[in-house]
């Protein structure tokens, strides 16, 4: 979507001594001539646009009759694309916005010109690029008169006491003529004192006019994001496209962990406990003693392998959070932490079992982290409802420094968090103390 300016000029802040220099400076910022340059010439370009889109519109409606109306439509409407291009190049240039280009018409493979045409003729974005073609202009037109009028009468009243001169020197006249009632009374701008308060009449407008030019170019930004950008359906199906990517490279990741921990852990331990039990088998006869021992090792084994399994399993999904709900799993997940935890779950029921298992996870990722690397002395959970969103808070009083910063462990995060519609919000000043806000949507 379009991104335009603020409301400041230079480099003015918000407080009052800040926009007195603005103020000042407004007439001759860069800005403003260059959203000027774009009120100017956006008329002659809306005059194109909707002489050639109505025109076209009109032609491909009346031929609807015949065949000929629908490639005559399509072909508006490929001109119309044509013509959005052309404006969000614009925009960028002379507005500074950043405006997406719209979803692309999308076209069957090897569907031929029927196929794209019918395409064309779907096209959402196409149509809207129509009615800016033919609503625009009005709007051109208006802001062109406004901002030049303006524009001319500000700085010509400004610079009156230098051209007044004009007048006695190559006409007949004393000053610029205001008002004459036939051949009995003339008036004019030609005392000092007129002359001066024409010079501060036209400053006033000098400094107003860059304000309502802004105005008038951020109609204009509104107009070129809402019918010239991508819609929010393309933006949302965007969103979900990527967010789909991240939980599908976050399966694969975890089905990575699991595969590995597998193999170099119960797995391995497996192997080495069938051989032992393979040698004990051997000695039982002519060595029971060095036998009975092996089984003794072996079991000792077993026991490891066994909660090895257990902590995987958890790892994939606890138990506990299936049966008993997220109270139950986190405490049972902060009894696990190497620093002292307080856990507060205050809900009303149990969302989703997808929303739940991320929560979980959440923590238990967010436990980790502090137990390695914050040095904190304690930490406190939080899970409540808060309308239609799982809030999830963990805080602790250890380094901060804390950011999710592509690359870390938090930066992952927030991507999982992302993809079901969540966010995750880190504070953790350098001085110490980090908490982090986590907000799923509760799903029942």
């Amino acid at each position: 979507m379009a991104i335009g300016y603020g409301t400041g000029y230079g480099t003015g802040t918000n407080s009052a001594a800040g926009r007195a220099p603005s103020v000042l400076t407004a007439p001759f910022a860069g800005r403003t001539w260059r959203e000027f340059g774009y009120l100017l010439i956006g008329l002659p370009l809306s005059v194109l646009y909707f002489s050639l889109a109505l025109t076209g519109v009109v032609l491909g409606a009346g031929l609807l009759v015949t065949f000929l109306g629908v490639p005559v439509l399509a072909g508006v409407l490929a001109m119309a694309r044509s013509f959005g291009h052309l404006e969000r190049g614009r925009a960028r240039t002379l507005l500074g916005m950043d405006i997406a280009d719209p979803e692309p018409v999308r076209v069957k493979k090897g569907g031929g010109v029927l196929a794209a045409t019918g395409a064309m003729l779907k096209s959402g974005s196409a149509w809207r690029h129509v009615l800016y073609s033919v609503i625009h202009l009005p709007w051109a037109m208006f802001s062109f008169v406004l901002s030049l009028t303006l524009w001319a009468y500000g700085w010509s009243m400004l610079l009156y006491p230098l051209w007044f001169w004009v007048f006695p020197a190559f006409t007949d006249q004393p000053g610029l003529e205001l008002f004459q009632n036939g051949d009995h009374y003339s008036f004019y701008l030609d005392s000092p004192l007129l002359i001066a308060l024409t010079s501060v009449i036209g400053l006033g407008f000098t400094l107003a006019t860059p304000w309502v030019i802004h105005t008038l170019a951020s109609v204009d930004r509104v107009m070129v994001g809402g019918l010239l950008g991508p819609s929010r359906l393309a933006h949302r199906v965007t969103e979900l496209e990527s967010d789909r990517g991240v939980v599908v490279d976050t399966a694969a990741a975890d089905l990575r962990r699991i595969e590995r921990d597998l193999h170099d852990g119960a797995q391995a331990r497996l192997v080495a406990l069938a051989m032992d039990l393979g040698l004990a088998r051997e000695k039982l006869a002519e060595d029971p003693r060095a036998a009975a021992r092996m089984v003794d090792e072996a079991h000792g084994e077993v026991k490891i392998a066994l909660q090895e399994l257990r902590d995987l399993a958890r790892g994939i999904h606890p138990a506990v959070l299936t049966d008993r709900g997220l109270d139950a799993a986190l405490s049972s997940v902060a009894s696990r932490c190497s620093v002292p935890v307080r856990v507060q779950v205050e809900l009303p029921g149990r969302p989703v079992a997808a929303i739940e298992g991320i929560a979980y996870f959440t923590v238990s990722e967010l436990l980790q982290n502090v137990s390695k690397h914050s040095g904190a002395g304690i930490v406190s959970v939080d899970v409540w409802k808060s309308g239609d969103r799982l809030l999830i808070q963990v805080a602790d009083d250890g380094r901060g420094g804390a950011s999710t910063a592509v690359g870390g462990g938090l930066a992952g995060l927030a991507e999982r968090l992302d993809a079901v519609d969540g966010v995750l919000v880190v504070d953790s000043p350098v001085d110490g103390g980090t908490t982090v806000t986590a907000e799923l949507p509760w799903r029942v």
